[in-house]
C-alpha cells in the first residue's frame, strides 16, 4: 500500500505527465535499448519507429497517476497489457530494468523539477504497479500452461496450408510441430509469432488475430502484406514471400481480452474495415452458431477485390435465418457514414468493431451520436492500446 503522502505527490505530477509524457517515454526507450539491446528481441520494432509504443506507455503512466488512489480502476488495462506481455514472453526480471530507466528518463526530461521526493514517490508507485503486472501475468502464464496442449513462451508450429485471400492478404494454417493438442482459444484472440529474418540482428515479434473459430485442428492467421518501407512491412512481407507449407513458425498460446461475449438473444453487429475483419470472422462464426438473435457482419473496404473473406462469410450467413453479411465498398464515399449505420445497425444490441484507428474513431462517434451506449461498443487496436 502507498502512503497518502506518496499518492498526493504522484497526483501532483499528473499535469506534467500529460504534457511531457511522450517525451519521457521516447527518452526511456532510447536509453533502454542503448543499454539493453537484447530487449529488441521482444519489442515490436514497427511500433517503436511509429511512436505507438511510446504513446501507449505515456497513456498508461498518466492513467496510473490520475488513478493512484484507486488503482483498481486501471486493472482492466493491466489485464489487457498483461495478455500482450504473456504472449510475448515478458518476465518478472524485466520490470526492475524498466523501472530504472523510466525514473532516469523522468529526471532527464524534467531536470530539477524532478526532485528526489518526486522520484522517490514514483519509484515506490512503480514497484506497486509492477507487482500488479507480474502477478497478473503469472496467472496468465499458468492459464496458458494448464490448457490441453498448453505451454509457456513459444514453440514451433508447422504450416499445413497457405491460401491467398486477395491481392494483399494471405492465410496461413498452423499445427503444433510436435503433434500435441491444439490449445483452445476464444473467438477474437490472437497469437504472437517469432520470426528471425536473414540480415536482421534481432528477432521480430508480431501478433496476429486468429481468423477462424477454434476447431481443434489448426490455427489460422490472415496476414496483410504492408506495402510500406521497413520496418512496417518487414515481417508481413517476409511471411508472404518465404513461409510455405512444411515450414515452421514459433507461436505462443493464444491471448487477448477482445473476445465475443454477447448474451444469447441480444442482436449483434460486427463492423470491420480492411484486415480488421480477421478477429471478427471468428466471432461471427461463433455468434451465428450460438446466438438466436439477429447477427450482422458489415465489412468496409476501399475496393471490391479487398473483401478477403466474402465467400466464407456468405457461406456462414446463408444457412442461417438470422445472419446477414453486408460488404461495403468505400472508394467513392471514403467512409461509412452515420446514416448508413442508422439503417444497418440494431442500436439496442452490441457492436464489435475493428479496423484502422481513424475508422474506429468515426464509427464510435457515429454510434454514440445515434444513442448507442459506449458499454455496448467493443473494439480492439492492432498494436499498443492507445486512447481513442
Amino acid at each position: 500500500m502507498l502512503s497518502q503522502q506518496t499518492m498526493n505527490i504522484i497526483k501532483s505530477t499528473a499535469p506534467v505527465l500529460e504534457v511531457h509524457g511522450v517525451t519521457i517515454t521516447k527518452t526511456f526507450y532510447k536509453n533502454l535499448f542503448e543499454a539493453h539491446p537484447e530487449l529488441l528481441n521482444i519489442f515490436n520494432h514497427t511500433n517503436q519507429s511509429k511512436g505507438r509504443q511510446q504513446t501507449a506507455l505515456a497513456n498508461t503512466v498518466y492513467a496510473a497517476a490520475v488513478n493512484i488512489e484507486n488503482l483498481e480502476a486501471i486493472l482492466p488495462v493491466v489485464h489487457q497489457i498483461g495478455q500482450k506481455h504473456r504472449s510475448l514472453g515478458i518476465l518478472p526480471e524485466h520490470y526492475p530494468i524498466v523501472g530504472q530507466f523510466l525514473l532516469a528518463a523522468i529526471k532527464e526530461v524534467l531536470g530539477d523539477a524532478a526532485t528526489d521526493e518526486i522520484l522517490g514517490a514514483w519509484g515506490e508507485a512503480y514497484g506497486v504497479i509492477a507487482d500488479a503486472f507480474i502477478q497478473t501475468e503469472e496467472v496468465l502464464y499458468q492459464e496458458a500452461e494448464q490448457k490441453d496442449g498448453g505451454y509457456r513462451g513459444f514453440k514451433p508450429f508447422k504450416v499445413t496450408k497457405k491460401v491467398v485471400e486477395n491481392e494483399l492478404i494471405t492465410s496461413f494454417y498452423l499445427v503444433p510441430a510436435d503433434g500435441a493438442a491444439l490449445p483452445e482459444y476464444l473467438p477474437g484472440q490472437y497469437i504472437s509469432v517469432q520470426v528471425n529474418i536473414p540480415g536482421h540482428p534481432y528477432t521480430h515479434n508480431r501478433q496476429y488475430s486468429l481468423s477462424q473459430a477454434y476447431n481443434g485442428q489448426e490455427y489460422r492467421i490472415s496476414v496483410k502484406a504492408e506495402k510500406q518501407a521497413t520496418p512496417a512491412g518487414v515481417v508481413s512481407n517476409y511471411l508472404h514471400a518465404n513461409l510455405n507449407v512444411g515450414d515452421e513458425l514459433m507461436v505462443s498460446v493464444p491471448a487477448g481480452d477482445f473476445v465475443y461475449n454477447t448474451a444469447k438473444g441480444t442482436p449483434v453487429t460486427f463492423l470491420a474495415a480492411g484486415v480488421g475483419a480477421t478477429p471478427l470472422v471468428a466471432m461471427y462464426q461463433a455468434a451465428v452458431k450460438e446466438n438466436d438473435a439477429k447477427v450482422k457482419f458489415i465489412h468496409s473496404a476501399s475496393h471490391i477485390p479487398l473483401h478477403p473473406f466474402e465467400r466464407e462469410l456468405l457461406g456462414i450467413a446463408f444457412p442461417s435465418k438470422n445472419a446477414t453479411y453486408v460488404p461495403v465498398t468505400t472508394a467513392a464515399s471514403g467512409h461509412i457514414d452515420q446514416d448508413f449505420l442508422a439503417a444497418q445497425v440494431d442500436l439496442t444490441g452490441e457492436v464489435y468493431l475493428c479496423g484502422p484507428v481513424g475508422f474506429m474513431e468515426a464509427m464510435i462517434q457515429h454510434l454514440t451520436a445515434l444513442g448507442m451506449s459506449k458499454e455496448n461498443i467493443h473494439f480492439e487496436f492492432f498494436g499498443p492500446a492507445m486512447a481513442l
